[in-house]
């Protein structure tokens, strides 16, 4: 776990993370979604919440990095500077999240490193994210296969929700997997 000054030091530090393999994945499957509201959690950029914005009335975007979101590629309207979605009071019909995967001994980049087993920080986006699923709403996220997916989709089904991998691209290197989260009576 890390502590709150070494977060502080490692935020300071921290630089935008640029729309790459696993955001396009991400952002091929979010044709045909639609709805009242949508949530990015990590939004760096603002590449994906750029692409909600068109299909949905209220796009909300959320960010740890204050200074990822003031230097944002695609300036979103509605930010948040929080962890996840722990400052919201709000319900979602669709929350999408790149998750920070990457097995890690150590949080050096918030927008990639997961601490281990690739498993710490994205069980905390997770819990942070499920309460502000609405009822018949959609949680998308990315994960790798260099992090223990089975683990997350494990700890997400824990939380009484269900949990399906809907998509899977091989790269040289590892497997990105989208998976999909919904409430168990959906």
């Amino acid at each position: 776990m890390m502590k709150s000054s070494n977060l502080q030091k490692t935020l300071k530090k921290s630089e935008q993370y640029l729309p790459a393999e696993d955001t396009f994945f991400l952002a091929d499957h979010l044709e045909g979604l639609s709805g009242d509201s949508a949530l990015d959690i990590g939004c760096g950029s603002g590449y994906l919440t750029d692409i909600l914005k068109s299909t949905f009335r209220l796009v909300v975007g959320t960010d740890i990095s204050f200074n990822t979101l003031v230097e944002q590629n695609f300036k979103t309207q509605n930010v948040i500077c929080c962890n996840s979605a722990d400052a919201l009071n709000l319900d979602f019909d669709v929350i999408i999240c790149n998750l920070p995967y990457l097995a890690t001994d150590e949080i050096i980049d918030v927008a990639t490193d997961g601490g281990k087993d690739g498993l710490e920080i994205p069980q905390k986006i997770i819990s942070s994210a499920l309460p502000h699923l609405s009822k018949q709403g959609k949680f998308l996220f990315v994960t790798s296969s260099l992090s223990d997916y089975m683990g997350l989709i494990d700890f997400v089904q824990s939380k009484n929700f269900k949990a399906k991998i809907i998509d899977r691209k091989k790269l040289f290197y590892e497997e990105l997997i989208i998976v999909e989260v919904k409430h168990l009576l959906s």
